[in-house]
């Protein structure tokens, strides 16, 4: 949620300079091969020129440089493309270290190679590091055994449906992770006026682990505790974030309301601020939805909405 912080930016830049590397070295290796063998003395120290072999591994490098590439520009949401760009990078790295400690490749030649041997797969891991410590990354990918055990940590509530969705055939945990990155999406929009229409959402569901998730969603986003409780009991609100949590309910009513609370909210912010209250509060009522449907929802007379 919300436009790329300091971290964000410092792991798109990790990975946007082995990308750049990979790419400059492999064109090189490709387009120049005996150009590239007599700029290196460690590759000479390995044996003749040989340059159907060079262009080979110039094609590998380039082909890191691409994915990494297309890691950089949206690293949360790309981080696999990140870690497969960084796959055959490091198993290159550890094949040189295996070569150093079993006495194939002498020492000196070992350090001479290893800043662009090692040093671009460790800025990869670095980044995705950074990533994986701050929570950056999109759920589509993550092992179905880790991701429900990160559910039934973090929103105990939820986990029921998630744990049939697993067992389900066809891919469909997978399919829904993909889902779920869409109904959090939030780069224009202030915090708190998009979390009230996500919670003014949910509550019209009557769901109420639903509704404690958005809250706590709410929290890690950094919006006050009063004003998420607030919300959660459906207190009047102040100027714009009364207009975002109508605005949310409106649109899970399906009420006409929801056109002219819209056309407030676009008249101050913009319609891609517009488009964002209304994606999530279009999307965040799957949850409920599919709770309801598998006969799990617990009404929100029954639980304590209370961060």
């Amino acid at each position: 949620m919300g436009k790329p912080d300091t971290p964000d930016r410092l792991a798109q830049i990790l990975i946007v300079l082995p990308a750049l590397f990979s790419l400059v070295n492999g064109f090189i290796m490709v387009w120049e091969p005996q150009g590239w063998y007599q700029m290196l003395p460690t590759v000479q120290a390995t044996g003749a020129f040989n340059p159907h072999f060079i262009r080979d591994i110039g094609l590998a490098y380039l082909t890191c440089g691409i994915v990494l590439g297309y890691a950089w520009h949206f690293p949360s949401g790309r981080w696999l493309a990140a870690l497969a760009g960084a796959l055959w990078l490091t198993l290159h790295g550890a094949f040189h270290v295996w070569e150093l400690l079993t006495g194939i490749g002498a020492q000196h030649v070992f350090w001479m190679d290893a800043p662009g041997v090692l040093g671009p797969p460790l800025l990869i891991w670095i980044a995705l590091g950074i990533l994986v410590a701050r929570q950056r990354i999109a759920p589509a990918g993550i092992p179905k055994s880790m991701f429900l055990r990160v559910i039934d940590r973090m929103s105990p509530g939820e986990s029921a449906y998630i744990h049939e969705l697993a067992h389900a055939p066809g891919h469909a945990l997978e399919k829904f992770q993909r889902f779920m990155p869409l109904t959090m999406h939030r780069y224009a929009a202030p915090a708190d006026l998009f979390h009230m229409t996500r919670i003014g959402a949910t509550l019209i569901e009557d769901c109420g682990p639903c509704a404690l998730t958005a809250a706590r969603g709410a929290l890690s986003d950094g919006v006050p505790k009063d004003l998420i409780n607030a919300a959660l009991a459906s207190k009047p609100l102040d100027g714009d974030r009364q207009t975002a949590f109508e605005f949310g309910q409106a649109i899970a009513r399906q009420s006409a309301h929801a056109l002219t609370l819209g056309e407030a909210i676009e008249a101050k912010y913009g319609r891609t601020v517009r488009l964002e209250l209304a994606m999530t509060a279009a999307t965040v009522r799957a949850y409920p939805g599919m709770k309801r449907g598998l006969g799990l929802t617990t009404a929100c007379s029954l639980t304590k909405l209370e961060v």
